[in-house]
């Protein structure tokens, strides 16, 4: 027998974020251990008006929206809900799993294991992320309101009633087991990296960076996603103080998103916007061209319970690469780099800080280099999705053992 699992998916690609990078890395890896996996994702997969399509080689099935009532508070979950665990029972049906796996947010893990219950599926529930810490960063929420403990106590059901649970990290493995999760039922994969994909730093496209506004310039860059919890806006308040210190020194702010315009407003206010470069959400073939004109990437994320619990895949990119990277010293940040061997960490929220961490690793080049080769070994040892992946398999001969031996 072949292990057959269908995953079920918050989104994928063709969208791209760090949630479709890493379902992209899980569902190849687990294709190359001999299993077949299959694929549905929610009405939250943006743009998307077909019942059924393929993107980067996989056959994805979609769950369409509904016309009405998607954006009411709680009407509006409950609704996408519904439609979810119809069309998994429908898919369910179509192509019988051996397992369902069911990833972040809790709205996913709900219809799984009712849908797993009713047909006699094991449900794997994958927490990338906790929904109600995820709903305080986007606005739609406060810690410790009436919503939140109620979303809270959602997802903690769905852990308690989860036949085996899987996470991308320590932080969160261990606030899982808090809340009364055996230990054995729980199961880091972590976050990890293709690194025979990544090259390690070229030389900088000087045509680029004439382009951008950089040529001569000493570049602290970040590439990813604008949320609040990144903590851009500090980077932002760093650089008079950094210029200072490092006269040639620009910002290079690549990709977009929800912060994307109070941080131009910020750069405006700044006095220092023709020291900060936005060049806007940059296709994935060149990605590379821009990193390379980074000298230093930073990481700014500001403290609070997501970034505390959470590892990024950012960070692990950089590492892969071979680059010099600051981070602030939350604890997601903390699980992944090793100050002063693999990165440069310094106290969350605190500008200055970021600002002594860039200047010591453009000042001493020998140490710069050290961090760049240990973060590249760290990488090749202990971070590769191969690795990684090749953790569900105790996983799976659990639930499924005729089918996964």
């Amino acid at each position: 027998m072949t292990l057959r699992i269908l995953h079920l998916l918050d989104h994928s690609t063709p969208l791209h974020s760090g949630y479709t990078f890493r379902t992209l890395a899980i569902l190849r890896g687990q294709r190359q251990l001999g299993w077949e996996t299959y694929h549905l994702t929610t009405p939250k997969q943006l743009g998307c008006a077909v019942a059924e399509e393929d993107s980067d080689g996989l056959h994805f099935y979609r769950t369409l929206p509904s016309s009405t009532g998607r954006d009411l508070p709680v009407a509006g979950e409950l609704m996408q809900m519904r439609r979810v665990r119809n069309r998994l029972a429908e898919i369910t049906r179509i192509v019988r799993p051996d397992i369902i796996h069911a990833h972040s947010p809790v709205l996913n893990a709900l219809p799984a294991l009712t849908v797993g219950s009713k047909l006699s599926v094991p449900v794997v529930y994958e927490v990338r992320a906790f929904w109600e810490d995820a709903a305080v960063d986007h606005g739609t929420t406060r810690e410790g309101s009436a919503r939140y403990r109620m979303t809270r106590m959602l997802e903690t059901y769905a852990l308690r009633h989860a036949d085996h649970v899987t996470t991308i990290c320590q932080g969160l493995r261990d606030d899982i087991v808090a809340r009364g999760i055996p230990a054995n039922r729980v199961t880091v994969i972590p976050n990890a990296v293709d690194f025979t994909t990544f090259t390690a730093s070229g030389a900088p496209d000087e045509a680029l960076k004439a382009k951008l506004g950089l040529s001569g310039s000493t570049v602290i860059g970040f590439l990813g996603s604008f949320y609040a919890y990144e903590g851009l806006d500090l980077l932002l308040e760093a650089l008079p103080k950094l210029v200072v210190r490092i006269p040639s020194a620009r910002v290079l702010l690549v990709g977009g998103g929800p912060e994307e315009s109070r941080l131009r407003e910020l750069a405006q206010r700044s006095g220092m916007a023709d020291r900060i470069v936005f060049a806007g959400r940059v296709s994935h073939d060149d990605v590379q061209r821009y990193y390379d004109l980074v000298d230093v990437l930073a990481y700014p994320r500001r403290s609070m319970r997501l970034t505390e619990l959470v590892t990024p895949l950012k960070p692990l990119e950089a590492m892969a690469q071979g680059r010099a990277l600051v981070a602030s010293d939350v604890g997601g940040h903390r699980e992944l780099i090793a100050d002063g061997q693999t990165g440069v960490l310094f106290r969350a929220g605190n500008a200055d800080a970021m600002v002594e961490s860039i200047v010591r690793l453009l000042e001493n080049a020998e140490m710069s280099t050290a961090i760049k080769a240990a973060g590249r070994a760290f990488v090749e040892r202990e971070r590769g999705w191969a690795s990684s992946v090749a953790r569900y398999r105790d996983v799976f001969a659990r639930l499924a053992p005729a089918a996964a031996a």
